[in-house]
């Protein structure tokens, strides 16, 4: 479909039930209410779904990040197609957390490679754009046959940093991978260098820390990743950097997933403060057994997208102007999100 005149498209927002709270934020950024929908759930568990309000000829945006049960993925992808099937006019699919993305790659035989299905299933279903954050790996934006929208979370998390003027501050990197992004959370804390964890996966969910490379003695650390589920891998990086001298470690993620044994393993480790953004709903008893857990809102960076995005608006306006920026990194990205608490 041909990209719409904006004017001529009004704009809708609709929600699904993974992240209500997320999407409340936005619909207030934009000042515009949420679309009506009914969500629920027959005896059987099916989902039903009905749009309650006119779509027909609108510019439809969909809020839903498809972290587990899968039960978020299958309600993004029937509000799209309910969204299709009302003669809505464009719809995009905003995912703040873009799940089954570590399944990028066939690396063992008879593997699925679920990232790509995840993109055919949305195309199928009828999306014409996507908008998400921080994806596990940047190259997930080819495996879309419709336009991508890839947003960091970096002003977000880095701006509180950057106020406590950390002196000599490290960003860790939580493997070789996660260089390229831990680089640009560097460059944006000014005069911070960067360390990299040298790790290794004996299987899935299990990290062991081998050893740190670069020079983390007597210097705040700040370990920065996409995401945290079981907390393995920061758990293990804050025990391995204090050991080795790190005066203060903070952990940093966009995605808190939080699975599993991930509030006991980082609620018993020496960190000061684990930073993470609310594209995830964080369960009100996570919160409650993590004192440490700082939540920080992407609510107004979604809003200005969607909103460039509905009216024609180029979305890398939300970074610099000066095209020799990272965008891989995030370091041209203006501080366009807020940093309160959720």
């Amino acid at each position: 479909m041909s990209e719409l005149s904006a004017t001529a498209s009004p704009m809708m927002l609709l929600a699904g039930t993974a992240n209500p709270a997320l999407a409340e934020r936005i619909a207030r950024e934009l000042d515009r209410p949420l679309c009506d929908v009914t969500i629920k759930r027959f005896a059987d568990g099916e989902i039903f779904v009905r749009i309650n309000e006119n779509v027909r000829g609108r510019d439809v945006f969909i809020i839903q990040p498809t972290n587990p049960p899968g039960d978020n993925v299958l309600e993004l992808l029937i509000l799209i197609d309910a969204a299709k099937r009302a003669s809505a006019a464009r719809v995009t699919a905003v995912v703040p957390y873009y799940g089954y993305a570590r399944q990028d790659r066939k690396d063992q035989p008879r593997v699925s490679i679920a990232a790509k299905l995840m993109a055919n299933l949305i195309t199928a279903a009828g999306a014409d754009r996507l908008l998400s954050i921080d994806f596990h790996q940047h190259q997930l934006q080819g495996f879309f046959d419709i336009p991508v929208d890839h947003l960091y979370a970096a002003p977000v998390l880095t701006g509180r940093y950057r106020e406590m003027e950390l002196e000599q501050p490290v960003v860790v990197a939580t493997d070789v991978g996660a260089a390229k992004m831990a680089r640009g959370y560097a460059q944006r804390l000014g005069e911070a260098s960067l360390a990299i964890i040298d790790k290794r996966r004996p299987g899935p969910n299990v990290a062991e820390v081998s050893n740190v490379v670069g020079d983390v003695d007597g210097r705040p650390c700040l370990i920065v990743d996409d995401m945290i589920d079981t907390a393995g891998t920061m758990a293990g990086a804050v025990t391995a950097l204090k050991e080795r001298g790190a005066t203060r470690v903070y952990c940093v993620a966009t995605h808190a997933l939080l699975s599993g044994p991930a509030i006991e393993r980082l609620a018993n480790v020496d960190v000061e403060e684990v930073a993470v953004t609310d594209t995830i709903a964080i369960p009100a008893s996570k919160r409650a057994a993590l004192p440490s857990l700082r939540i920080m809102s992407v609510a107004d960076l979604l809003a200005r997208a969607i909103e460039n995005t509905h009216f024609s608006r180029s979305v890398s306006s939300l970074f610099n102007g000066d095209s020799s920026e990272d965008e891989d990194t995030g370091v041209g990205l203006r501080a366009v999100a807020t940093d309160r608490e959720a």
